[in-house]
């Protein structure tokens, strides 16, 4: 289950910040980057900050 959340999440993250950078700012592409480099860094060492925030706030694995 968290797995899925996490990637809901992600998804949605980097949705929102290539909308608000077509309609706002290109600046919110950095957080379009950052999303990404988490999920890159993630992959290889199996360290996710939102996987650790779902776990102490007691959802399922």
């Amino acid at each position: 289950m968290r797995e899925r959340i996490v990637r809901a999440v992600a998804g949605l993250m980097i949705t929102v910040s290539v909308l608000l950078a077509v309609f706002v700012s290109e600046y919110w592409l950095i957080l379009t980057a950052f999303v990404g480099l988490n999920l890159l860094q993630s992959s290889f060492t199996r360290f996710c900050p939102l996987e650790l925030i779902l776990e102490k706030s007691g959802v399922e694995k």
